[in-house]
Formats: structure tokens, C-alpha cells, sequence
């Protein structure tokens, strides 16, 4: 028998070659072995060949989640237990990034990825750190001052990082992640108990309105050594969740108008086919609808204007698909499944001849495009996508699993998607080394949101943010069950 297997084995294993090629041939798949990384078409005809969510293997979309939490999970400065802006560099931590670390911890809970308990007790050393943590107006030696913490902190100590500011946003995003915290550990055990508390406490020292200083709108930063920022919040961007929570606070609310006088410096506007509330970089459309669920509720703004603002950003990320596949600076590789520009590292900051034009590359930049705004350099961002899933399921699973697909180890490796990549820069493509703190915590969270909506139903549940909602004139929908259950 095993004699009769070893003459008719050459002949078994060249039918059954034929037999593979002709089945990857006819799904596209074989073109990688032909001809290098799949063509979008390939990556295309491959998904449809597995079991799909939104047009793209489950398989993907369940490794993309988990590998994106265990950044979450594991990168973290062990002393303070806030989270690191990036990695593998190391420069320090970031109190925005850390914001979106907590609500991480909910969702390694809810796919089982660990314990209750593991992210009950991570989440307390994160707030325990965080109250305790020394606060004054000194210039060194203080993580932040009145309750607002300054936007990145050093390893170790958690002290103000060089000089950089105290962030008015950084520390809204990180009030958001910590609120988020309060209202699902609800448990009536020790360390649940202490979670709730501690967050209480750490919201309620904030002083918003000390942020204002002054002014109908919010300071953008304060430095002990000059004072206040003179950049304001004005117009539409990343800072809703950041006035939601201002205007809510029992202890430091900022005044009750400050919402309709920022949605006064709005730009309603048309780009690439979409009307809609105009900011260029897609993280201005995400951050705040990471937390707050803006599906059917309206301020006043959008009672007018007929839409909700989970509708605007749907448009916004439409409108960036869309001029990302027209390309008017002939960049290399976009198209309809490569796209996406927002925040984000790029390959340098260098003027090069490309094909006839001078074009300057940028270093760190907030890359995007609007009515009013432009920024783009060739560089593809794929949190731009992943931060919108929510808002265009199909567009942003589809591109983010072609460029997974196509750039392979190059973009896509241990915890998920590195941070950019640009195809114009040099040959063979410019792909970042670093994954970003808050630009991981977005594909996760949203990513959440569309198969469960789990982030936005436990912030549903908070008092203040409800209440920060209802000053802002904001009605319909969830927000009036809550309200109508809580009076």
C-alpha cells in the first residue's frame, strides 16, 4: 500500500496543484503569487469568497479588533498607568490617549479578550494614579492644574512633559474615556465603588470655566510660564464632547450659551458632492462621536439644517472618500479602497521634484481637506477610515482591508495598522514605524459601536453628559427617553 502511494503520488500532486490554481485563479488570488501584493479587484474577490461583515471577511474584521485592543492593553507606562502616545517610540504619555484607553478596557471586557475583574482592577490604578497625581501652577514637577491636566506627561513620574500646554481638549478626551469608566462599572463591589468615585471626583475638579477665561468661547491650552492660548474653540471640530462635558458640570459649568455661540462660527458648506458642516482632518468628525451617540438627537443647528450630526459626519467622510478618488494631486495609489487623510505622521518635512512638480512632504501634520481647508501630501492615514466605520460600514471596512491586504507586514502587523503611509514619497512607498495612541483607540472604539454600539450605550447612561446634552438644546430620540426616566 504504501508502495502504490509512492508511484502515484507526482501524478496526485499535479492535479492537485491544477486543481488549486485554477480555484485561486478564478477568486483572484492567485495574482499574488503571480504577480505580487492583490490588486483591488483580487482584494475585492477574495472577500466575497469568506464570510462577510460589511462586504469584508469577519475573520478580518475580528482580527483588526483585537489586535488594535491589545495595543491598548499592553502599551501602557507601568508606573503611572497612562497610555503611550506611540509606539515602539517612546517619548512619553498621552492624557488623550489614555482617554481612549478606558473605554478600551470596556471592550477587551465585552469580547472576553480579559476578565471583568483584569479590567476593573487596570482601570482603578488608572484613575487612583490620575487623582493623586500632584497638580499647581508650577511650570515643573505637576501633572496638570485646576483638575486639567497638561497633554503629554513624562515616563515614570507623569509629570508635564518639556513645556508643552494644559490641554483644555486633551483633558476633555480623557474626562470622556473616564465618565465612560463611571457609568459601566456598576457593580456594588470595593473596586467598582472606588472606579465610580474616583471618576466622580476627577470630573467634578475640572474647572471648565476658568478655560474661558473670560471669553464667550474655550481656550484652547494654558502655559504657566505666559498664561492662556489665544486660539479659541471656534467653528465645527473635535471639541463637542469637550463643551458637552463643560456645560454639564455641577461644579464648574461653563455659561449656558457658550453652545449657540459656538455653533454660530459653523461653515455649512458643499465639498466634493456632500453638504454638510465643514473641517478638514476626519478626526474632528470622529473623536467626539467615538463617546456620544448623536444618532436622531438635534440641537438646534441641525433642526435646521435637517440633519443629525451622525449624518454630517457620515457626509464628511463621504466627501473625503470622494476626493481621494478623484486625486487632484495625481498622489500615488489613492483610489476608491485607498483613502482616508487625516492627523497623522508623514515621511519628512522635504520639497521633491515628482514627476515634474515640487511637492512638500510634512512630518507630523493635521493632513485633510474642506471648502476652506486643504492639507495633503500623498499621505494615506488608515484611522481616517477606521475612526468613521460607524458612519460608511462598507467604504471604511472595505478600504482599510484592502490596504491590509495589499501593503501586507509593510502596514498592517502586531497591533494592528501603523499609523500612515505614503506611496509618492520614494519608491516602493514611505510606511510609518510607529502605531499612535489616538489613532488606534478610534478603529477600536468605532469599530465597537457599529457591531454593538456598546461605548454609546454606557455614555447614554450618564447624568452628565445627559445633562450637558440638554443645555445644549439637544432633544429627540434616546436622549428624551433618558430625560423623561431621570425627571
Amino acid at each position: 500500500m504504501k508502495h502504490f502511494q509512492y508511484r502515484v503520488s507526482p501524478l496526485l500532486i499535479r492535479v492537485k496543484a491544477l486543481l488549486i490554481l485554477v480555484l485561486l485563479t478564478s477568486t483572484g488570488i492567485a495574482e499574488a503569487f503571480q504577480h505580487g501584493p492583490l490588486s483591488e479587484e483580487s482584494v475585492q474577490n477574495k472577500a466575497h469568497a469568506d464570510e462577510l461583515y460589511y462586504g469584508v471577511p469577519k475573520e478580518f474584521v475580528e482580527d483588526l479588533k483585537e489586535k488594535t485592543f491589545n495595543y491598548m492593553w499592553e502599551v501602557v507606562d507601568t508606573e503611572t498607568w497612562q497610555t503611550d502616545d506611540r509606539y515602539p517610540s517612546r517619548n512619553f504619555t498621552s492624557v488623550a490617549a489614555t482617554g481612549f484607553a478606558l473605554p478600551s478596557y470596556i471592550i477587551g471586557i465585552h469580547n472576553q479578550y480579559i476578565s471583568r475583574e483584569e479590567g476593573a482592577e487596570r482601570t482603578l490604578k488608572t484613575l487612583s494614579w490620575l487623582w493623586n497625581a500632584p497638580q499647581g501652577p508650577n511650570e515643573q514637577g505637576v501633572t496638570g492644574y485646576k483638575g486639567l491636566f497638561y497633554h503629554f506627561l513624562n515616563y515614570g513620574t507623569g509629570t508635564r512633559f518639556k513645556t508643552v500646554e494644559l490641554s483644555t481638549i486633551d483633558t476633555g478626551l480623557l474626562m470622556a474615556g473616564v465618565l465612560t469608566a463611571q457609568s459601566y462599572f456598576d457593580k456594588e463591589n470595593d473596586v467598582e465603588r472606588e472606579i465610580r468615585a474616583l471618576a466622580d471626583s476627577l470630573y467634578l475638579r475640572v474647572d471648565w470655566n476658568w478655560a474661558m477665561n473670560d471669553n464667550e468661547t474655550m481656550s484652547m491650552g494654558w502655559h504657566p510660564e505666559k498664561g492662556f492660548i489665544e486660539a479659541q474653540w471656534t467653528g465645527y471640530n473635535e471639541a463637542m464632547v469637550l463643551l458637552i462635558q463643560a456645560l454639564g458640570s455641577p461644579t464648574h459649568p461653563i455659561p449656558d450659551n457658550s453652545w449657540e455661540v459656538w455653533t454660530e462660527t459653523y461653515l455649512w458648506d458643499e465639498f466634493y458632492g456632500y453638504e454638510h458642516v465643514n473641517f478638514g482632518p476626519l478626526f474632528g468628525h470622529q473623536y467626539s462621536q467615538m463617546f456620544i451617540d448623536f444618532r436622531g438627537i438635534q440641537d438646534a443647528y441641525m433642526k435646521e439644517k435637517g440633519i443629525d450630526y451622525f449624518e454630517n459626519s457620515r457626509r464628511a467622510t463621504l466627501s473625503n472618500r470622494a476626493y481621494c478618488m478623484e486625486n487632484p494631486g495625481n498622489f500615488a495609489g489613492y483610489s476608491e479602497n485607498i483613502w482616508g487623510l487625516t492627523a497623522s505622521d508623514g515621511p519628512a518635512n522635504t520639497v521633491k521634484n515628482i514627476d515634474g512638480e515640487q511637492v512638500r512632504f510634512q512630518t507630523y501634520t493635521a493632513r485633510g481637506v474642506a471648502s476652506d481647508y486643504h492639507n495633503d501630501d500623498g499621505t494615506i492615514v488608515p484611522t481616517a477610515a477606521g475612526g468613521s466605520i460607524p458612519f460608511a460600514p462598507e467604504e471604511t471596512l472595505m478600504a482599510l482591508y484592502t490596504m491590509k491586504e495589499k501593503f501586507g507586514d509593510k502596514l498592517y502587523t502586531k497591533y494592528g495598522f501603523l499609523d500612515a503611509f505614503n506611496l509618492t514619497f520614494e519608491e516602493g512607498g514611505w510606511f510609518n514605524k510607529d502605531y499612535i495612541g489616538i489613532d488606534q483607540g478610534p478603529i477600536l472604539i468605532q469599530l465597537e459601536n457599529l457591531e454593538s454600539g456598546l461605548i454609546w450605550e454606557t455614555l447614554r447612561k450618564n447624568p452628565y453628559i445627559q445633562a450637558g446634552l440638554e443645555k445644549a438644546g439637544f432633544t429627540g430620540g434616546w436622549l428624551d427617553f433618558y430625560g423623561s426616566n431621570r425627571n
